[in-house]
């Protein structure tokens, strides 16, 4: 009830108190019943509310005046909803009995918490994160969108500077936290390598004794932050020393991993449907939560071998002309596009385009990009720099690219990869 909201926020309710089910804070997406909450960012909320409560909204929060209807006004919407996350949180702890999973990484947070949520599916009704809502916003609403049953939560959490983490883990107040990698990415935000790993960091500082921390043992940086936790940990990777060790691995022809699994609880083997020997190293730590919640590992190997992960995340898309493009545009860092453009070269080709993107909030933007543009020369992949000069080559506009892909012949395979900012997802949209 938005009696409720309000007590929880300490806002000031006006209008009727009426009956809400979920919180969204689109607009355009928004579904009847539920609170909409104005966030002040790129653009701002407030503008919007008139929209969301034609669309249905059973109420709003707001720092500004009412604008009718049931509000409920708050000093900041964006502080309300993490309250608001917390409480829900707290309300579900006993039909959750310590069965909330958190992930951050410089790269692979998503594929991997696609992979957990399909494993604890086949036993637990289970609600994960939806595409990339991981921050202020993103994460308490998917707290407060947990169907009423949830047995199991899977959180994403992103991270552009220090105490960020540490903020949605007081929120989330997870039991199993993985940390899929650190890599050069928000650099710029944090200033080097180091300071990525000590803001990721943040989430296993923050588990108990009873808690599991699940790392990343071929990540040196990642490895060291066994001293940093209470909890019980528990390593994935090719390592030897892994806990659960991917013994071997082949690529087959569709550029996905086939993969034998060491662990603790026996030997599983994995038939991925994603393209990319990483995304079985990331499947690595969803094997890590099966067997720490006493999961069937064959049933969940089977699950997470079929397991579709969110959009332009390393997604094959067919073109009209035959050409077959690895679609990972949803965003970029220097590690993610060195490791998409090593599964480029495992397709079958005979000329490979990587149609790349600018990668955002880099310390050292000139260097990482001509990095990036001298791996693709060496393994003979054409580069075409999409709206930035970065990669030492003559950028081509965002049509100028969409003409050349679909001039792109049947033999042809391309990669699409830039950071968010680039705008690279819609790049092969209708063709």
């Amino acid at each position: 009830m938005a009696a409720d909201v309000a007590h929880a926020v300490s806002g000031q309710l006006s209008g009727a108190n009426s009956h809400l089910e979920g919180v969204s804070f689109n607009s355009r997406s928004i579904k009847p019943g539920q609170l909409f909450v104005p966030i002040i960012d790129q653009r701002d909320g407030h503008d919007f509310i008139v929209d969301a409560l034609s669309r249905g909204a059973g109420a709003y929060l707001t720092s500004r005046e009412p604008q009718g209807r049931t509000s409920i006004k708050v000093e900041n919407t964006v502080a309300s909803l993490l309250i608001l996350g917390a409480w829900a949180r707290a309300r579900l702890n006993d039909q959750l009995k310590n069965r909330v999973v958190a992930i951050t990484g410089s790269v692979g947070k998503t594929s991997t918490k696609d992979f957990v949520a399909s494993a604890l599916a086949t036993k637990f009704r289970t609600h994960a994160s939806e595409l990339s809502f991981n921050n202020d916003f993103g994460l308490p609403t998917t707290i407060l969108n947990a169907p009423d049953d949830v047995e199991v939560l899977v959180l994403e959490m992103g991270m552009r500077g220090f105490g960020e983490i540490a903020r949605l883990c007081q929120v989330a107040r997870p039991n199993i936290g993985i940390i899929t990698a650190v890599a050069n990415a928000h650099t710029q935000r944090v200033g080097s390598i180091e300071g990525v790993a000590r803001a990721k960091q943040e989430l296993v500082e923050s588990l108990a004794e009873s808690d599991f921390a699940i790392l990343n043992a071929d990540d040196l940086n990642v490895l060291s932050m066994r001293k940093a936790t209470k909890a019980k940990v528990l390593t994935f990777g090719e390592s030897k020393a892994a806990d659960v060790q991917m013994s071997s691995c082949r690529i087959n022809e569709q550029g996905c991993a086939v993969a034998e699994v060491k662990t603790p609880w026996g030997e599983v083997n994995l038939l991925m449907q994603v393209p990319g020997r990483h995304m079985a190293r990331n499947a690595l730590a969803a094997i890590c939560v099966a067997g720490i919640l006493e999961l069937n590992l064959d049933t969940v190997a089977q699950a997470i071998s079929n397991s579709a992960i969110s959009p332009s995340r390393m997604q094959i898309r067919k073109l009209k002309n035959g050409a077959v493009v690895l679609d990972d545009s949803y965003n970029a860092n220097p590690a993610s596009m060195r490791a998409a453009l090593e599964t480029l070269l495992t397709l079958d080709g005979t000329r490979r385009v990587a149609f790349c993107g600018l990668m955002a909030e880099l310390a050292s933007p000139d260097e990482d990009h001509l990095a990036i543009a001298k791996y693709a020369v060496q393994n003979q992949i054409e580069i075409v720099a999409v709206e930035t000069n970065l990669y030492g080559a003559n950028p081509v506009t965002f049509d100028a690219a969409r003409e050349m892909l679909a001039q792109l012949s049947a033999k042809d395979v391309a990669l699409i990869k830039g950071s968010k900012v680039a705008g690279l997802v819609r790049l092969c949209d209708g063709l």
